[in-house]
């Protein structure tokens, strides 16, 4: 069985290189707003019927991948 995290891609040619639903043109970020925003895993298959459950369990995962840094440093 894969990784779930693997269903996570970033390919130049898509979106600009970011991180992607399975190289769909469904970003990362754009989907974790959406869950942000209180939309449930059942409204937002509803709304992007080619996606599947574990694609935004990918997405989470791949957040709390990120957020798993050493140290955060401010860039402005």
């Amino acid at each position: 069985m894969e990784k779930i995290i693997e269903r996570i891609t970033s390919t130049p040619d898509i979106c600009h290189g970011k991180p992607t639903i399975r190289g769909l043109r469904y970003p990362v970020q754009n989907m974790l707003d959406l869950l942000a925003s209180g939309m449930t895993i059942e409204e937002l298959l509803e709304d992007y019927p080619d996606l599947e459950k574990e694609d935004f369990l990918a997405c989470l995962a791949y957040a709390s991948k990120l957020v798993q840094v050493k140290s955060i440093h401010q860039l402005v």
